[in-house]
């Protein structure tokens, strides 16, 4: 299930790497980049819509206070669904497109180059290449992950990023269920320097609530795919279970691990998450109430979020909405609680797939109109820089 990546030769590969070229050749642009609309209207829409145990009563906000978030603009467009956003130390982004396998760079200004591809990637329903995560070694290791369905599985692989050219992947984790919806995807390393990957549970939803599976699943490894220490269970890779299809994950300012996820027909969820938590699907949507399992801090109506990337900047939680269509800003307490959903730019730009903070504090999000399920505009599909 798990295999390790040989580093024996890495100083070397790190020497030639260094005198390489590492400004990749850019993408030629057919089209203008699009500005976008100066002033988002907002519209508080309270979390708990009903549900008992909600709280949308405010609370104490973080630094950016109650301001509303700008769009900047365009940075680049006619992108192929991208799905994966991380940062590399110079302030450059890698992208992954889903349908197409590739792994892009763009910079601050927009120049967007190809780095390579992860041709193991097999497109279809929700699957693909999917998430990115940079190495919080990357100034040493030079290595990207990446969370890919194969023929067969989901897998975690990583690959070296010689100069400008992404090398050949190599298997971190594999043998996790795949399916044609519902593959999870979100990999990102924690601030305790192991790496998280969201599971879906693949359209099975016994398999969420299953120890021995690892869908419906966050899980928690080293970079070499083993479990991560501290994890529940010692030899198991699960950090919680019982999840449908978690597609955000995000840390606070005191290291609390937020996640975004899919609920069926009635409520998405924003989770607090917690070690060896059970967050209750297939048996709850939403909340239950049930001691056994943990409530999300927030829920939505379906139409109102389908839920996908989650980022965490300026004192406050973003989401991503697909079917929402929109940008969701949520405040985080003192106490470590959600409040005060707050939803921009809905229905401006299409379907919202990721949300990343860039080091520059701006955010990336990127559009998901091509993915089948939205209205392209002849631009999309796109990254817009929002300064919260």
């Amino acid at each position: 299930m798990r295999s390790r990546l040989a580093l024996g030769s890495l100083a070397l590969a790190l020497a030639t790497a260094g005198c390489a070229d590492n400004t990749p050749a850019p993408i030629p642009r057919t089209t203008q980049p699009t500005d976008a609309p100066s002033q988002p209207t907002p519209t508080e829409e309270p979390g708990n819509n009903g549900q008992s145990g909600g709280s949308d009563d405010g609370g104490e906000s973080g630094t950016g206070g109650d301001r509303e978030p700008r769009a900047v603009g365009t940075l680049v467009d006619l992108l192929e669904v991208p799905w994966g956003v991380d940062f590399l130390p110079d302030g450059a982004a890698v992208v992954t497109e889903r349908m197409t396998g590739r792994v892009l760079q763009v910079t601050a200004d927009g120049t967007l180059s190809r780095l390579g591809a992860i041709t193991s990637a097999v497109p279809q329903g929700e699957a693909g290449l999917l998430g990115v995560a940079v190495s919080p070694d990357f100034d040493t290791d030079r290595t990207l992950f990446f969370y890919v369905t194969t023929g067969t599985d989901n897998r975690v692989v990583r690959a070296e990023l010689d100069g400008s050219r992404l090398g050949e992947p190599s298997v971190v984790l594999d043998g996790i269920p795949a399916g044609f919806i519902h593959d999870g995807g979100r990999i990102a390393f924690g601030p305790d320097g192991h790496l998280y990957v969201t599971t879906g549970e693949t359209g099975d939803p016994a398999l969420a609530q299953d120890p021995d599976s690892l869908a419906g699943k966050i899980l928690r490894i080293t970079p070499d795919g083993e479990p991560a220490p501290g994890n529940p269970d010692p030899g198991s890779p699960v950090w919680s279970l019982g999840h449908r299809n978690v597609q955000g994950l995000a840390w606070d300012d005191e290291g609390r691990l937020w996640a975004s996820e899919f609920g069926d027909s009635t409520w998405d969820e924003l989770n607090l998450v917690e070690k060896g938590g059970n967050y209750g699907w297939p048996e709850v949507e939403g909340r239950g109430g049930r001691k056994q399992f943990i409530d999300p801090q927030l829920v939505w109506p379906v139409e109102q979020a389908s839920p996908s990337g989650l980022s965490y900047a300026d004192g406050h939680l973003w989401m991503a909405g697909l079917r929402g269509q929109r940008l969701w800003r949520i405040t985080v307490t003192a106490a470590g609680e959600a409040a005060r959903p707050t939803a921009f730019f809905t229905e401006d730009y299409g379907r919202l797939r990721t949300v990343a903070t860039a080091p520059d504090g701006l955010l990336w999000v990127t559009t998901s109109n091509q993915d089948g399920r939205g209205e392209p505009t002849p631009a999309d599909d796109r990254i817009i820089q929002v300064r919260p």
